[in-house]
């Protein structure tokens, strides 16, 4: 059987999931949708406090960090990116923070 693709999208994320769907609207389009992640079903996901708990174990990110930064003395910051298939991507790893930013002008 000949496995080819009209389109491959990489990434079940948002975009991945929206673009996907509006190929979809053409019923001959032939679409692959490719996600390294598992589904979103463990429950610490959707709970929006749930982030710590899903930091410890790491299955549902990326891991990335950003590169040292020297405003930070050197640190260096995580950039969580989700790895799971929820129709929201990184944004389905489920944390909710607040963030005050103070300028100095």
């Amino acid at each position: 059987m000949d496995k080819t693709y009209d389109y491959v999208i990489v990434g079940a994320g948002s975009a991945g999931c929206t673009l996907a769907n509006r190929l979809s609207e053409d019923k001959n389009a032939r679409i692959l949708v490719l996600e390294a992640g598992g589904w979103d079903r463990d429950p610490w996901i959707a709970i929006p406090l749930g982030w710590g708990k899903i930091l410890q174990n790491r299955l549902y990110d990326w891991m990335y960090f950003a590169e040292p930064a020297p405003s930070l003395d050197n640190r260096r910051v995580e950039c969580a990116r989700g790895k799971v298939v929820d129709l929201v991507g990184a944004e389905g790893i489920g944390f909710q923070l607040s963030a005050r930013i103070r300028l100095n002008l």
